[in-house]
């Protein structure tokens, strides 16, 4: 546990608006939260299925409808997303990443009975709920995606922080589910990433100190072979496919479309490119008919909590 910053007041929900009235790094802030959501429920839809499936039963998908295996109401959202917004309501209410508090946190989202929950997540949280401790143990077997998917929160409320600090933040909360060492390179990475992007680095510097790291570090993780399709819920599928996805193509749109065509674990990847591409390109970038379609519920809370969380890390 430490702290990243003061906890502050509440601030009552404000319109979204874009331009001047918010500082570049606070637009992609907004910009990589509203991402993150509309991935998730654009790629809901063809979650687990094959690309050939996809080009088959829909030819390119790139609308949000909803549907897939779990009839999603059209703008509806998954776990990826609800758990990254439990995350921060910890952070905001405790003024700091907390392993207790982000445990609880999970624990009370389970109890809601959310659309889907992972095995690994389910699985520790139980074992939470049992025992007290915040921290699963560590196990070659949970280097699943669950934890890199609601890493956002902790970008925010770190940015600007040392990299030690920001590190021992997520630690603290992707340890409850999943304490596994491929999961960490890939969680600190995309929360690197999405900072150096709100700071507005270039995309080829980020990718060689970051992504490049990461295969240096973590070859198993090298990107730039054959395309990844069907990704599964295995970290590395999921970090390679957002990868080729996201350094390949030039919009946040070709971006999404891209990724969740691939299939697979759709919801997740979708989710993570679509953070990282909305702090890349920021608010302007979003298509609107994509914030038009997301549930109006989660279209508001998103760029209100990266606006907390970015307050709170002393950045407004």
């Amino acid at each position: 546990m430490f702290w990243t910053g003061e906890l502050i007041a509440r601030t009552a929900p404000v319109r979204r608006r874009t331009g001047p009235a918010y500082a570049p790094h606070v637009d992609r802030g907004m910009a990589a939260y509203l991402g993150l959501a509309i991935g998730d429920a654009l790629g809901a839809t063809v979650e687990f299925l094959t690309p050939n499936e996809i080009r088959h039963q829909i030819g390119l998908h790139c609308e949000i409808t909803g549907g897939g295996w779990l009839r999603l109401k059209a703008g509806k959202v998954t776990d990826d997303t609800t758990m990254s917004l439990a995350l921060g309501e910890s952070i905001i209410a405790r003024g700091r990443v907390d392993a207790i508090a982000a445990a609880e946190a999970f624990d009370a989202w389970m109890r809601a009975k959310p659309v889907d929950i992972g095995n690994t997540v389910r699985r520790n949280l139980i074992s939470f709920r049992k025992t007290g401790r915040p921290e699963a143990d560590a196990s070659e077997h949970d280097a699943g995606n669950g934890a890199a998917m609601r890493v956002l929160p902790v970008a925010l409320a770190c940015y600007g922080q040392p990299e030690k600090t920001t590190i021992f933040a997520n630690r603290a909360q992707a340890h409850v589910t999943h304490h596994n060492a491929l999961s960490d390179a890939a969680c600190e990475t995309l929360i690197l990433m999405v900072q150096d992007f709100l700071a507005g680095h270039d995309p080829i510097d980020v990718e060689r100190e970051r992504a490049h790291k990461l295969v240096s570090d973590f070859p198993v993780f090298a990107y730039d072979k054959r395309q990844r399709e069907n990704p599964s819920g295995f970290i590395v599928d999921t970090v390679q496919a957002v990868f080729q996805s996201f350094f390949a193509t030039e919009t946040f749109e070709d971006c999404l479309i891209d990724v969740v065509n691939r299939g697979g674990d759709a919801d997740t990847t979708g989710a993570i490119a679509g953070m990282l591409a909305g702090a890349r390109y920021g608010m302007e970038s979003i298509p609107k008919r994509w914030l038009k379609a997301l549930d109006e519920n989660i279209s508001t809370q998103c760029p209100d909590q990266a606006r907390a969380l970015l307050s709170l890390s002393g950045h407004p």
